[in-house]
C-alpha cells in the first residue's frame, strides 16, 4: 500500500506539473485547474500551519496550563474570531477593528525594522577605513562600497541641476544602480531556473527513471 500511494503521487506530482508547463503554449483549462489546486492546498496547509504551530502552543496549551495567569492571551483570540466575522456581509464590518490593529503594528514594526536594517546598518557598514584591507582587493572592494553608497545617494539629490563637474557622480552612481539591480533580476531568474531544474530532474528521476 506505501508503495501503490508513492507511485499515484509520483503521477499525479507528474500530471500537475506537465499542466503548469502547458500555459508556456497559451492559457487552458489544465493550468487553470493545476493553478487552483495549487492555491487550494496552500491555504489548507497554512491553515493547519498556523493552529498548530501558534494557536495551540502559544494559545491552548498555555491557557489549559495556567489559565487565570494568562488571560491576557484572550484578547489576541478575540480579535481573530471577530476577523471571521467577513465570511457574513451583515457582520463583517466588525472586522475592521482588528484589521486595523494588525496593519497599524505591522506598519510600525516594519517601519522599525525597516530604519535599522535599510538605513542605520547599511550606513554603519559604510563607515569604513578603505585601507584596512590585507590585500588589493578587499581594498578595491571597500573603495567600491564607499564610492558607490555616496555616488547612489547623489543621484537622488534634486534640490540642485546637476550639470558639468556635479553631474559626472551622478553618472557614475546610475552605473552601480544598474550593476544592482541587474544583479537582482540575475538572481531572481537563476532562483527561477533553479525551480525549473527541479522539476526537470524529478519528471526523469522520480517519474521516467532514466536517471539514477
Amino acid at each position: 500500500m506505501p508503495d501503490l500511494m508513492n507511485t499515484i503521487g509520483i503521477w499525479l506530482a507528474a500530471f500537475f506539473t506537465f499542466c503548469i508547463f502547458s500555459f508556456l503554449y497559451r492559457d487552458n483549462p489544465f493550468y487553470k485547474l493545476a493553478e487552483q489546486i495549487f492555491v487550494g492546498l496552500s491555504a489548507g496547509y497554512g491553515l493547519i500551519y498556523v493552529v498548530y504551530s501558534t494557536m495551540v502552543p502559544n494559545l491552548f496549551a498555555k491557557l489549559s496550563q495556567d489559565f487565570s495567569g494568562n488571560l491576557i492571551l484572550l484578547i489576541p483570540f478575540a480579535l481573530g474570531l471577530m476577523m471571521l466575522t467577513r465570511i457574513y456581509p451583515k457582520t463583517q464590518w466588525i472586522s475592521r477593528y482588528p484589521i486595523s490593529i494588525v496593519i497599524g503594528t505591522s506598519a510600525a514594526i516594519s517601519v522599525m525594522r525597516s530604519l535599522k536594517t535599510d538605513l542605520l546598518l547599511q550606513v554603519g557598514a559604510t563607515i569604513i577605513n578603505p585601507f584596512q584591507g590585507s590585500t588589493a582587493s578587499e581594498i578595491s572592494g571597500n573603495l567600491l562600497v564607499i564610492i558607490g553608497t555616496l555616488c547612489g545617494v547623489y543621484f537622488f539629490y534634486f534640490s540642485k541641476k546637476q550639470e558639468g563637474l556635479a553631474k559626472i557622480p551622478s553618472k557614475i552612481g546610475v552605473y552601480f544602480l544598474m550593476v544592482s539591480f541587474g544583479a537582482t533580476f540575475g538572481y531572481t531568474v537563476m532562483a527561477r531556473i533553479s525551480l525549473l531544474i527541479g522539476r526537470l530532474e524529478f519528471l526523469r528521476k522520480d517519474w521516467l527513471h532514466i536517471i539514477n
